[in-house]
């Protein structure tokens, strides 16, 4: 009853977000919206009983390309709760009902994953982005792992922070469990699992908490994009690594 009752209470939210994107958004500034996105990704949270630890400082403003590891259907949410920014997506969520249009409301970018072509456009468009002062966001593993590893990163994207002369933070999200401080499987969504079963778990999890830390920002200094994504693989697994650390030492 108490999973059942967090589901209804987000789909209501869910259904909110989407009359606030249609209604709304016409009427307010891009200011306005990125502030409507961050709370409302917050009030979800805070809804399905997820906590949130921001470590280190998300970038202020932009430009700025967001680079992080990818466990969940959840991270969206997790990283839009820490400071708004443009995710880049593959193609076929924009037709997902609803969610497809709560992503385009969040000012998604769309990428046809199946045309490495458009990998080229995506590029360019992502460079122009940076160049008029937004925050992007990646996940350059290319799909979702189990959140104890990192696979390997795709450096196709990072060129953009190279032709848009844009830095790059890296981050690193992990799902934990609040009471015992260690990894948490309940929002994972690899493989086999279902997007339904991924949902009903983390909603039946106890003390779940998503832990986001922040590196610093720093610019390419000469490295090619394979360089530069090998470099923010190894920034990325540092700071998982140091929230793991953190979390053992508190708790023993």
């Amino acid at each position: 009853m108490r999973v059942a009752l967090k589901l209804l209470r987000g789909i209501w939210h869910v259904l909110v977000g989407w009359f606030t994107i249609y209604f709304r958004f016409p009427q307010l500034s891009p200011t306005e919206r990125e502030a409507r996105v961050q709370v409302w990704a917050m009030q979800l949270l805070r809804i399905w009983e997820i906590d949130l630890e921001v470590r280190g400082r998300p970038v202020v403003s932009g430009p700025a390309l967001l680079v992080c590891n990818h466990i969940s259907w959840l991270d969206i949410v997790v990283i839009h709760a820490t400071r708004h920014c443009r995710f880049v997506s593959k193609s076929e969520l924009r037709e997902w009902p609803m969610i497809g249009t709560l992503a385009t409301g969040a000012g998604t970018l769309y990428i046809e994953r199946a045309q490495r072509k458009d990998a080229l456009r995506m590029v360019k468009d992502m460079a122009q982005s940076l160049r008029n002062g937004e925050v992007l966001a990646v996940f350059p593993e290319g799909t979702t792992g189990d959140g104890v590893g990192i696979l390997p990163f795709h450096a196709n994207l990072i060129q953009s922070a190279i032709e848009g002369h844009s830095p790059v933070q890296a981050l690193a999200l992990q799902f934990v469990d609040s009471s015992t401080n260690t990894i948490s499987m309940a929002a994972r969504y690899i493989g086999d699992d279902t997007l339904l079963g991924s949902v009903w778990s983390t909603l039946n999890a106890h003390g779940l908490k998503a832990v986001v830390n922040f590196g610093e920002l720093q610019f390419a200094n000469g490295r090619d994009r394979r360089a530069w994504a090998h470099d923010l693989h190894e920034d990325v697994k540092a700071l998982k690594q140091l929230c793991e650390k953190i979390s053992e030492t508190a708790e023993i």
